[in-house]
């Protein structure tokens, strides 16, 4: 499907160069001298290489047709992701540099993933927006501080440090965006 150059957002898939190509970041640039423009960061999603590429609004660009389809996460055998569809029971290994390191410390036992597929052959999963997480660590309050609506440091069970209010402690369980780990809500379980 044919796209605006100026159209294209971040997730998106794209044909360009003869590859395939997600878009990472997007920033819109109007200049004072010349046309505006939409500055894109790709990643190429076999090599994971990045690139960084202008479009103008008069361009076009193709972007690629994807399946998705509903999986849920069953184990990790070292580098390798196991995924299963749960209409056919039919197991699908995914490697660890497919998924990419910033979504791996998300996957939890028995999540539901959505699995990208490009002409049968995956090319990456789609995380739930939010997962529930356990705080194992958390820097205590100091006494003045709630006044302000500051925030402190936490190590979440993953490993993953966020920021989370004053009154969140050790042992509490957070709702956690998966596409920047900030912190959401309180768990309500």
């Amino acid at each position: 499907m044919k796209i605006n150059g100026n159209a294209i957002r971040p997730g998106y898939v794209i044909e360009h160069q003869g590859r395939l190509w997600r878009a990472v970041k997007t920033a819109h640039t109007q200049p004072g001298k010349g046309g505006a423009y939409l500055q894109v960061e790709l990643r190429d999603i076999k090599s994971g290489t990045k690139l960084n590429e202008r479009f103008r609004s008069s361009e076009t660009v193709e972007r690629a047709t994807l399946e998705q389809r509903d999986y849920q996460y069953l184990y990790t055998d070292g580098e390798t992701y196991t995924f299963m569809d749960t209409e056919t029971y039919e197991q699908m290994p995914i490697s660890a540099e497919m998924l990419g390191e910033d979504q791996i410390p998300y996957l939890q036992e028995s999540m539901m993933v959505s699995i990208e597929s490009h002409e049968n052959k995956p090319i990456g999963i789609q995380l739930p927006e939010t997962v529930v997480l356990e705080i194992t660590e958390a820097d205590a309050v100091v006494k003045g501080q709630t006044a302000s609506s500051s925030y402190k440091p936490a190590m979440l069970e993953n490993g993953i440090k966020t920021l989370v209010p004053p009154h969140i402690g050790t042992g509490t369980r957070i709702v956690v965006n998966t596409a920047d780990g900030s912190y959401v809500e309180r768990a309500k379980d």
